[in-house]
């Protein structure tokens, strides 16, 4: 049978890449420049998006960087892992960040050079997350038809990313610690934020450097227990959020026009309110994620399988020697 080529540098996938980073440095590289160049008029939520389109930019470089001078050829696997995993969080960031930079900040602009500046950088973030989409289906595609196997292929690997991505979205808006140092329950759900985070970094970890079968126990089993034990957790979180952030009677404020900085007729951030219900509403998509998650690894446990590479199945088939 002949040698199928794995290197991310051969055949179409690296050229491809190539044309499309190239394009993903412009359009992260614009929409920072625009936003830095409104001064004071850009606010915290332009600060905080053009902190994500630097790390995009700069992430980008560094990986283009790697692939021109083709350092990967000791670890291919693990860099197509890394580097595949790394556009689908950059589609998920340019994404997010296009959509809260729009609703919180440009529709509040007057008209004027500072809105045109704001739509423009909205605009080449869009661009930028369509080419990072771009990218993971390319690569996606091309190693199908190469029947390679990666990790971020895999549905396990596509809820991780979401569960770690949606707690960086909610550590962004508990950069407001107004939101939680008050209340003891509070700082719980912060606390199960962060633990929930740093488990789900490290199964993403394991798995795409293939340590995972370092474990003393079976890998399925870790995760079920991960996953049930990052549930519970959460469903705590749904609880005490909601009830210590609007329940009067816990000191919360059951309605927007309670809360001052929303009352303003002109703002360029989200005011304390939206920033609450934005948590809450989080909280409970990642719930649904983990949930999803827990029910993916109930079911490998339960039949006894999980995802094993194509080329691995294939050298244990009865009909290998043949081939």
């Amino acid at each position: 049978m002949p040698t199928r080529s794995t290197s991310p540098g051969d055949g179409p996938v690296f050229g491809v890449c190539c044309c499309l980073r190239l394009p993903q440095l412009f359009s992260t590289c614009v929409a920072f420049s625009l936003v830095a160049d409104m001064g004071i008029w850009r606010g915290a939520i332009g600060n905080w998006s053009m902190s994500f389109w630097c790390i995009c930019f700069a992430m980008t470089l560094i990986i283009c960087i790697v692939d021109l001078s083709r350092a990967y050829s000791e670890f291919p696997f693990f860099w197509c892992n890394i580097s595949v995993t790394y556009a689908c969080y950059a589609a998920l960031i340019c994404l997010s960040a296009s959509i809260i930079y729009s609703i919180t900040y440009v529709q509040f602009v007057p008209y004027g050079p500072y809105r045109d500046r704001a739509i423009a950088a909205t605009a080449f973030s869009c661009i930028a997350s369509v080419l990072y989409v771009i990218e993971v289906a390319g690569m996606w595609d091309c190693y199908e038809l190469k029947e390679t196997f990666f990790y971020v292929h895999t549905m396990r690997a596509l809820l991780k990313v979401l569960e770690t991505f949606i707690a960086g979205v909610i550590f962004a808006f508990l950069s407001n610690t107004s939101l939680y140092l008050h209340q003891p329950a509070l700082e719980w759900c912060v606390a199960v934020y962060s633990i929930c985070f740093i488990l789900a970094a490290v199964v993403l970890l394991l798995d795409l450097a293939e340590w995972k079968y370092m474990l003393p126990v079976p890998f399925s089993i870790f995760q079920l227990v991960l996953s049930l034990l990052s549930v519970l957790l959460y469903i705590s979180a749904l609880v005490l959020w909601p009830l210590y952030q609007f329940s009067e009677e816990f000191g919360g404020q059951p309605q927007r026009s309670s809360d001052e900085e929303c009352m303003e007729e002109l703002t360029y951030d989200m005011c304390t309110w939206d920033q609450r219900l934005a948590v809450a509403v989080l909280t409970a998509v990642n719930l649904l994620v983990y949930m999803a998650d827990l029910g993916y690894w109930a079911r490998q446990v339960s039949v006894g399988t999980e995802d094993q590479p194509r080329d691995s199945q294939e050298v244990s088939s009865p009909n290998s020697d043949i081939l």
